[in-house]
């Protein structure tokens, strides 16, 4: 009781801000420390984007656009350099009878990025600030690790891309070494476009998924696809004469598509609009436009990725390795040599997909995949690092400004990169995507399970809370997922051929189960199945702490107005 008297009691004395009472429950974070308070820091919400009024319009562009931006953003991680490899094997592997599957994983994709998008907008605070509320300690720092070691991978994979793209565009002038270190510079250059507004750093880019459009799009005009191959590949469900390669490739694609750190950037850059979260009718609004904004954004991003799927199913499905070498000896690449003279299957990654391109249609395709290349990486490297910032603020209530943010997370991404770029080829460099592919698989559920968990309770979402058919859908789609990408993560271990690895691995699944188990049981739990809350019946344990705490932390009232 004397609890709840503290509680009213801060809410009566907090501060206004524009005539709207304000308090540290409808904060956009938990209170930093004093520490964090005294210094400078810069954030992506320095500024907010104001909201125009429309007062009895059902819809209004004007609104739109004020929204636009955070879903361009997220989208971004749907166009990172590991999608567009992914993309390229889907067509050399499979044609265009996996399009069905891209289609299928960016709907899924959408309709997380709406949960994300919700928790932001109704709670006021984003997905590992929430978690920071929400789990006891260990599991909170495990939960912090594992999205940390996803940012980590894949800003491993963007440095790759970038450099890739650099020594193709330099034709080899840039060794993959040096350009691996180039991408530390050109990302702080980057990190200093924020300086100059919001939305002009969310035009920036714009302008970069323009370019990846105008880039692959151009490969895509060369080539000319076959139309009715693509429409059939992308809404017939199935895949005639597909083995083992093609599924592989299928749960690939999901892996790539769906990122884990997405789901926590997505529910952050939200907040960047004024938004009254004691107005029901304001935050149902919000939820509205940026539900249309992020399925314009993920529409664009389709298009671009099947751009790519599009021209490796064209020009380069069931073709050999002898028949790539010798159009690449007629045309005088000094690339030949990457393409054995034998009959095997033409296997292709970001590297050598820029050098085919150019042996078939001229130089000018090679130079153009490699600025969509570029650009793709370096958009991705500048949203992960949002993505780690937020994440690092959410988790451990440790604000760092986006320098060292970046200092710390590209050191780590680079040492490994390097290392290979140096004593190993091109192929070991491409090679390491694959690994970075599985890791970022065994990540999701950190990221899925908590959304779901979070926005299905009522103590935290009120009236906005999951009902029964997203609950059920949710759920679904979650266990298909996480199944899905433990199925690639298990075809990558058995084909290690190692015995120590083998044991290795099944020791970290144990740990891995466990955790996720952990995560699962509250997730049930929050989705109704009461019969597994017995901590509550015995009032110890975490599972009070899971819907209660909240209740006790946040007043609901001031959430949004009933």
């Amino acid at each position: 009781m004397k609890g709840g008297k503290n509680e009213k009691a801060k809410l009566r004395d907090s501060p206004q801000e524009n005539g709207v009472q304000t308090n540290q429950y409808s904060s956009i974070s938990p209170p930093a420390s004093p520490v964090a308070q005294d210094e400078p820091f810069s954030t992506y919400f320095e500024e907010k984007v104001p909201i125009p009024e429309s007062p009895n319009q059902v819809f209004s562009f004007r609104k739109l656009w004020a929204f636009t931006g955070p879903g361009f953003l997220m989208s971004i991680a749907y166009l990172d350099p590991g999608n567009i490899e992914s993309d390229l094997q889907s067509g050399a592997k499979a044609g265009f009878k996996l399009l069905w599957v891209l289609l299928l994983a960016t709907i899924i994709g959408l309709l997380l990025q709406r949960l994300a998008a919700r928790l932001g907008v109704v709670t006021g605070m984003h997905l590992a600030e929430v978690c920071n509320r929400q789990y006891p300690t260990v599991p909170r720092i495990i939960l912090w690790l594992m999205v940390e070691l996803a940012i980590i991978g894949s800003d491993m994979q963007e440095v790759i891309g970038c450099a890739i793209a650099l020594n193709l565009l330099s034709v080899g002038r840039i060794p993959l070494w040096a350009g691996v270190l180039i991408t530390i510079t050109d990302t702080f250059v980057f990190l200093f476009l924020d300086k100059y507004g919001l939305r002009k750093l969310e035009a920036f880019f714009g302008f970069l998924i323009t370019v990846m459009a105008i880039s692959f799009g151009y490969e895509y005009v060369l080539v000319k696809p076959d139309q009715g191959e693509l429409l059939k590949g992308m809404f017939v469900p199935y895949c005639a004469g597909c083995g083992p390669v093609q599924l592989e490739q299928a749960v690939g694609i999901v892996g790539a598509v769906i990122m884990p750190h997405n789901i926590y950037l997505h529910s952050a850059l939200v907040k960047s609009r004024e938004v009254d979260r004691k107005n029901k009718k304001e935050v149902k609004e919000a939820n509205k436009y940026f539900f249309i904004e992020s399925s314009i954004a993920l529409f664009v991003s389709f298009l671009i990725n099947v751009f790519v799927v599009a021209v490796f199913a064209q020009a380069f499905y069931n073709k050999s390795n002898m028949e790539v070498n010798a159009e690449c000896n007629a045309t005088g690449s000094p690339h030949t040599d990457l393409f054995p003279l034998n009959n095997g299957t033409l296997e292709v990654d970001i590297y050598k997909g820029g050098v085919v391109l150019g042996c078939f249609f001229g130089p000018a395709a090679l130079y153009i995949w490699a600025i969509g290349i570029l650009a793709a990486g370096q958009s991705s490297t500048m949203t992960g690092t949002y993505s780690g910032q937020f994440v690092m603020e959410g988790f451990l209530n440790l604000r760092w400004s986006r320098f060292a943010r970046v200092l710390l997370t590209r050191s780590i991404a680079i040492t490994p990169t390097l290392l290979v770029a140096i004593f190993q080829d091109v192929q070991h460099l491409t090679g390491m995507n694959d690994f970075l592919n599985v890791l970022q698989s065994m990540q999701l559920p950190f990221a899925l399970i908590p959304i779901l968990t979070f926005t299905s309770l009522t103590s935290i979402m009120n009236d906005f809370a999951n009902g029964l058919m997203w609950k059920i859908s949710g759920g679904i789609v979650i266990l298909v997922v996480c199944a899905i990408n433990m199925y690639f993560v298990v075809v990558y271990v058995t084909s290690l051929n190692s015995v120590l690895l083998y044991v290795l691995s099944s020791l970290l699944s144990i740990a891995y189960l466990c955790f996720v188990g952990y995560l699962a049981w509250h997730c049930l739990i929050a989705l109704g199945v009461s019969c597994l809350d017995f901590c509550s019946r015995i009032q110890i344990g975490p599972l009070r702490h899971t819907d209660i705490y909240l209740l006790n932390d946040m007043d609901t009232d001031s959430v949004v107005e009933r």
